[in-house]
């Protein structure tokens, strides 16, 4: 009995291991999604060590070899390659799977099976892997243009990079987003849109101020009234340029307020270039007193004269110091003077202007030349009559 007992027993344990092994699921038996899974932590496995290879290549580019593109290439593409890797690996594990079990009939009757959607999930993470990628590289181009534009004087065009960077990273998830709509799951994105005319249109009435701003950033980097860290006057604001960007223009004032002046308004705007100015100019109403002599104003005018040719190497060749003796005030005899500080260093002229009227006060209390202030003589007509 004992004897029949063993040999029947490996005859009932094997049945029962075999309809274990082979359990389906959705038309796929144990082995099957088991091998799936090893197939996907195969290419996971595969993907990091490429991945890691890629980007310890690439850092030792930038470091010992000086390769800062080709290493930021390398570097850049590492991750998306393990993800293009995952989804070669998803790719070659259908080779394991049954997949004509049906998922549903679309509107058209055809039925769509797990073969259709493990192929639109495949090419999605293909699709997704090359986006990515673009996506990365964006930052080696922005290297390059960071590169072209510190060899430019204006620094606009160092604000305009990461403008670029923006736009080409949202212009690269919009193509891949559209491309996955339309080549994989075969979305109708013409109609789509078409669909949304009216929306859209309701949109862009929405956003009429921001494409107004976006235009004016446009023109703004095309016609370069301004560069980064000048100072501008412009509706009726005064302060240095801090930052310019999509919708706007920041200006730090020079009282230290930040304000931020839409670019539609920047664009439509007369916009005064302080910062530009090839020199300060100076217009100085010199007031002396009615009584004084003719030959003391002869005098006055000659000693301001001497002080402008003294000073002559910081005004412009072209424009040198004027002073004349040029109008009767009700309250003064008044010498006008004229002088075009250069360069246009404000705290320097501040200082040459400081120079500049202590000596004058000096060298006329030194020729008695008085100077001449605001002042008003009453005549009372019962005071006159008695004078009389």
């Amino acid at each position: 009995m004992s004897i029949l007992a063993q040999a029947t027993q490996p005859a009932a344990i094997q049945p029962a291991v075999e309809h274990w092994y082979n359990i389906e699921f959705i038309n796929n038996a144990v082995w099957q999604w088991l091998a799936l899974l090893g197939v996907i932590i195969a290419a996971l496995v595969v993907g990091k060590i490429v991945a890691f290879f890629l980007d310890r290549q690439g850092r030792w580019l930038v470091e010992r070899r000086h390769l800062k593109a080709p290493g930021m290439i390398l570097r850049c593409l590492s991750r998306p390659v393990a993800m293009l890797i995952l989804g070669a690996g998803l790719y070659l594990a259908a080779a394991f799977l049954n997949l004509k079990y049906v998922i549903f009939t679309d509107a058209a009757g055809v039925e769509k099976t797990l073969a259709w959607l493990w192929t639109g999930i495949c090419k999605t993470v293909v699709a997704l892997a090359v986006g990515w990628a673009v996506y990365r590289l964006v930052d080696v181009l922005e290297v390059f243009l960071l590169h072209w534009t510190s060899r430019t004087r204006t620094q606009l065009d160092d604000q305009l990079v990461p403008i670029i960077r923006k736009s080409l990273r949202v212009f690269t998830v919009i193509v891949v987003a559209m491309f996955i709509a339309q080549n994989i799951f075969q979305w109708n994105i013409g109609a789509l849109l078409a669909g949304l005319g009216i929306g859209g249109l309701a949109f862009a009435l929405a956003a009429k101020d921001m494409l107004a701003n976006f235009f004016g950033s446009i023109t703004i980097f095309t016609d370069r009234p301004f560069q980064m860290g000048e100072r501008i006057k412009i509706a009726g604001h005064d302060g240095i340029v801090d930052e310019v960007g999509f919708r706007s223009t920041r200006i730090r004032t020079l009282t230290g307020h930040l304000v931020t002046v839409p670019n539609s308004v920047v664009a439509n705007s007369a916009v005064e270039n302080v910062g530009r100015r090839p020199y300060i100019k100076r217009v100085l109403d010199v007031t002396i007193t009615y009584d004084t002599p003719p030959e003391k104003v002869v005098r006055a005018v000659e000693i301001l004269r001497q002080m402008l040719d003294a000073r002559k190497d910081r005004f412009p060749p072209d424009r040198p110091g004027q002073a004349y003796f040029n109008d009767y005030n009700p309250t003064s005899l008044n010498i006008v003077v004229y002088y075009w500080f250069a360069p246009p260093e404000w705290w320097d002229y501040l200082e040459f202007t400081h120079e500049f009227n202590m000596e004058l006060l000096k060298r006329f209390n030194e020729e008695g030349i008085e100077f001449a202030f605001p002042t008003q003589t009453l005549f009372l007509k019962g005071q006159t009559d008695s004078s009389r």
